[in-house]
């Protein structure tokens, strides 16, 4: 598409070079114009811009699903029109809404499973919300009971957590207080978080699958340093589980890691749908160990679209396609196929991993044991005669349509700069032995340019 400049005004127009067959002028970019366009016209218009994007499938900085069975598109297809909040007009997709609920609430081991207490939202981000706001509430009630203040509540969590977290602090006004990294480790500690707890503390937050490099943090080992704390101190700290993408996966892969309802301090889980729940976004879930977990002051009946309608979530109009397409996989896969899903995930990342450290230039930080996921950084002796950084090799890999993210590691380690992946369902060990080849491309074509050392062949990468 070519662009031109409207005479009559300062706004750009798109001039597609099919225009002259149906359009008299341009497409406006920044306002509606006067007359519309047939459907088709419209979607192409759109269409070719759309080209402009990513290959989903090459996509491995995102956690997101990008793809789905027919089946399951054609169920989001036919109930696109579906508002989830309207339980009173769509009894069935709350019913359905409610199977799913009550399903995580037994993969997760909750101790009411079949009236389980919990929502679908429209991602994680709400979803931890919802978490947060329950423990600011729980705090709150606790200190008016015993006659303390409720001036200054703080969070404690990791540097690592995802930036949701950071705006649920600044939005609720709570205190942020962070565990920093520190040398090799790069996620909150037991030992670390009980030092910034203190009775204003409205609970811990623990990753399961931090974004940053994969792995788990220790659930129960947390609680039982809380344990501690509540025995000293006489301060019960509640865990908030934020099981974006692990809790999709270690009840697949890793059913005996003692992480989720299990653990007796693990008060509210989240996770997302549309990471490895395999569903595209958004749609997330949230759930809680009991229904005195949830405050009541949460919780608004909602008359107006017919019927006593109970809600607690953030978002009110919200697509009920997704959960739908939840509900499809939990149908279709049951819990053999997310585990074949799952560990086929994991043997690709584990595959993928071991030849990147082989190449020589790379050593790794993770390996994808615990997520599918993994990062790497440059070797130290390799970087000291290197000329190129792990963010020259991602902008080289996406000149072959890949995209794999380079990075700072969080804060006090930002020093350290990774390139990470994310392996899903759609990433096959094909195509991770192609991007091997192109990982390995890249290093050749970096080595051979003038003013960057050459290596002894065959010393630092495979031919």
């Amino acid at each position: 598409m070519a662009r031109k400049k409207d005479s009559y005004s300062d706004h750009d127009e798109l001039v597609p070079t099919y225009s002259a067959r149906e359009l008299s002028k341009g497409v406006p970019t920044n306002h509606i114009s006067d007359d519309g366009m047939a459907p088709r016209l419209a979607y192409q218009v759109i269409h070719d811009e759309l080209q402009l994007d990513g290959f989903s499938l090459l996509n491995l900085a995102t956690f997101v699903t990008t793809w789905m069975e027919p089946e399951a598109k054609q169920l989001i297809s036919e109930t696109l029109d579906k508002n989830m909040i309207d339980k009173d007009e769509y009894p069935q997709t709350a019913e359905i809404e409610k199977r799913c609920v009550n399903i995580l609430a037994n993969l997760w081991h909750a101790p009411v499973r079949d009236e389980a207490i919990g929502t679908s939202t429209i991602g994680s981000s709400e979803a931890c919300m919802l978490g947060g706001m329950a423990m600011k509430w729980r705090w709150r009630d606790r200190q008016r009971a015993a006659g303390k203040s409720i001036e200054r509540p703080n969070l404690v969590m990791g540097a690592n957590t995802q930036v949701c977290w950071h705006k649920f602090c600044r939005y609720w006004d709570v205190e942020a207080r962070e565990v920093t990294s520190e040398g090799d480790r790069f996620t909150l500690s037991a030992d670390e978080a009980v030092k910034l707890i203190d009775e204003n503390t409205i609970g811990v937050v623990a990753i399961m699958g931090s974004t940053f490099d994969g792995t788990y943090e220790p659930v129960e080992e947390l609680s039982k340093a809380l344990d501690q704390v509540e025995k000293e101190q006489g301060w019960d700290i509640p865990i908030h589980v934020d099981g974006a993408s692990g809790a999709f996966v270690a009840p697949f892969i890793q059913p005996d890691l003692n992480w989720d309802f299990r653990v007796p301090r693990v008060k509210s889980i989240n996770t997302s749908g549309h990471k490895y729940g395999l569903v595209y976004p958004g749609v997330g879930w949230i759930v809680f160990r009991d229904k005195s977990d949830l405050p009541e002051d949460l919780i608004f009946h909602v008359r107006y679209l017919g019927g006593d309608m109970i809600d607690f979530s953030i978002n009110f109009s919200r697509p009920g396609s997704q959960v739908i397409a939840q509900y499809y996989n939990f149908l279709r896969l049951g819990m053999n196929g997310y585990a074949r899903i799952q560990q086929s995930c994991q043997d690709v990342a584990l595959y993928l991993s071991s030849e990147i450290e082989k190449l020589g230039p790379f050593k790794l930080i993770t390996r994808g044991d615990d997520i599918p996921v993994f990062c790497w950084k440059m070797d130290e002796e390799y970087e000291k005669t290197s000329h190129f950084s792990l963010y020259d090799l991602a902008d080289k890999l996406r000149q072959r349509g890949w995209l794999v993210p380079a990075y700072p590691m969080p804060k006090n380690r930002d020093d350290l700069v990774v390139q990470r992946v994310v392996v899903k369902e759609d990433f096959s060990r094909h195509l991770a032995e192609r991007l091997l080849e192109d990982i390995q491309r890249a290093v050749e074509y970096f080595e051979s340019q003038p003013g960057i050392a050459k290596k002894e062949e065959g010393a630092h990468f495979r031919h």
